[in-house]
């Protein structure tokens, strides 16, 4: 085991050598080393990402990347604050306190409305718990001032899934007499999008920008954007970010299944509550991991009891699976949950190595 905890140290990732619910404390004095020896790699391992570029925005847009970290130790993690180095971005911490396995964000929302430009940032995560730790962030992009868009997203707010929704925003422009969007798309086929001109004159260019919803949306968060594409040769592409809700007709609780740690081979049960507007059938449950057995009745009523159970295989490491729920609702409505695991080595003396 000492060897395992060696190879994390020399720079292999934690989650493929002892699972990621590793003890941070053991890593670091196993390893012969203090908590300043260590230094802040603990903490930028946490990180899937430090870096963003938003690229070119228009003026008002709203812009903003969610910096999304782990805890993958079994010391809880708690984040002291945060500081930029520019006014043109404003961080914010979704989560201060994260136990283990448990997930956060550091969110970076650009200044499109006092700041223009090429602007960058640096934020420093401030980490007091279990050690002291910094992390830097860096943020850039270009903020247009020659083109402002009102309002600054598409906001779909909450839609019921099987409805549809529009939304429209008004594009201006102010600079060279020919200037136009040649072009708008997205890669979301539950987004219909349309554009027209409203007014040209004397350098001005206005126009309006229609986003249609789908029937056929799925259920779950919506965050995703338009591109518009211009024939400004130095600066084509503009995004436009999108957002909203689709409500399923089901509803589940918990909406995250922890399973906690097991050791190889134990098996955990644990049940869930799915309720509908109206009576419904549970059609199939659908997981891509051989590890999970489901239990629940055939029957069509309104509340049903979903008995979920685990069964841990012999690779160390962890489970996170999406599990879907298809109902016969009109629209074949579906939800989902999330199940996480942890397989871990054979307890000792009633500790973990």
């Amino acid at each position: 085991m000492y060897r395992k905890f060696r190879s994390v140290l020399s720079g292999g990732p934690v989650t493929r050598s002892v699972g990621p619910c590793v003890s941070l404390v053991a890593l670091v004095w196993l390893g012969g080393l203090a908590p300043s020896a260590y230094g802040q790699s603990w903490a930028r391992k946490m990180f899937v990402t430090n870096a963003h570029d938003f690229g070119v925005v228009a003026r008002g847009a709203k812009a903003e990347f969610a910096f999304v970290f782990t805890n993958p130790y079994q010391e809880e993690v708690h984040i002291a604050g945060v500081r930029t180095t520019c006014g043109c971005t404003t961080p914010r911490i979704t989560t201060k306190t994260l136990k283990s396995l448990e997930q956060g964000a550091i969110v970076a929302s650009y200044n499109t409305r006092s700041f223009s430009g090429a602007r960058s940032a640096t934020i420093t995560v401030l980490i007091d718990r279990p050690y002291r730790a910094e992390v830097q962030l860096q943020v850039t992009g270009f903020i247009r001032g020659d083109v402002v868009m009102q309002p600054g997203l598409i906001d779909f707010g909450e839609v019921e899934q099987g409805a549809s929704a529009r939304r429209a925003v008004e594009i201006l422009y102010a600079g060279k007499k020919d200037w136009e969007i040649t072009k708008v798309r997205t890669g979301n086929p539950c987004l219909k999008v349309s554009i027209h001109e409203t007014m040209r004159r004397s350098g001005r260019v206005a126009y309006e920008l229609a986003v249609e919803l789908q029937p056929s949306a799925p259920s779950g968060y919506l965050r995703d954007a338009v591109i518009l594409e211009t024939n400004d040769r130095e600066q084509r592409s503009i995004p436009l970010s999108v957002e909203g809700k689709v409500l399923s007709p089901l509803v589940i609780s918990p909406g995250t299944l922890f399973l906690g740690d097991l050791e190889p081979r134990a098996m955990k049960s644990a049940k869930l509550v799915v309720r509908g507007k109206e009576p419904f059938v549970i059609k199939r449950i659908h997981c891509p991991h051989d590890g999970f057995a489901f239990a629940y009745s055939s029957q069509k009523k309104r509340l049903h009891l979903v008995r979920v159970t685990f069964q841990a295989q012999e690779q160390f490491g962890r489970v996170s699976e999406e599990i879907q729920i298809e109902s016969d609702l009109e629209g074949g409505a579906n939800t989902a949950f999330r199940a996480f695991a942890t397989i871990a080595p054979v307890s000792t003396g009633g500790r973990r190595p």
